[in-house]
């Protein structure tokens, strides 16, 4: 019974530390996703003077991080759930997983309108510019 308990402890403690490990991911997505994009911004308003920023490209690369991070912290939400779940524990991530999911979705749903959109307009600028050769 001893080794039971111990082995339970350990699955307890290696879940919290899987936990927090991916909800730390989840916060790193985030931030660096955050100067990538700031970066990027950055380098597209000197390219872009003069002409409309492309804000559907600093979109598209923020909503990926943010995607990802989605998808971490939907994993930190499940492994703190495996040990010994309550009911209300169960119905929360529940509720959360679908809060998430359905984020995830829709996120992935505009991040391809607007991947479309901006081939598009890469595709415009290419044939306006071959129209001027």
């Amino acid at each position: 019974m001893e080794l039971f308990e111990s082995l339970e402890v350990l699955l307890d403690q290696v879940v919290l530390i899987a936990t927090l490990l991916l909800e730390t991911t989840s916060v790193l997505c985030i931030v660096f996703g955050f100067l990538k994009t700031a970066q990027l911004v950055m380098v597209l308003q000197r390219a872009y003077r003069g002409r409309p920023f492309p804000f559907n490209q600093v979109r598209l690369s923020f909503g990926a991080w943010l995607a990802l991070a989605l998808e971490f912290q939907l994993g930190a939400d499940i492994l703190g759930t495996t040990v010994a779940p309550t009911t209300q524990e169960l119905a929360r991530l529940g509720l959360i997983a679908v809060i998430r999911t359905f984020l995830n979705y829709f996120l992935g749903k505009e991040m391809e309108t607007e991947l479309a959109l901006e081939r598009e307009r890469l595709e415009q600028e290419r044939l306006a510019k071959e129209g001027r050769s």
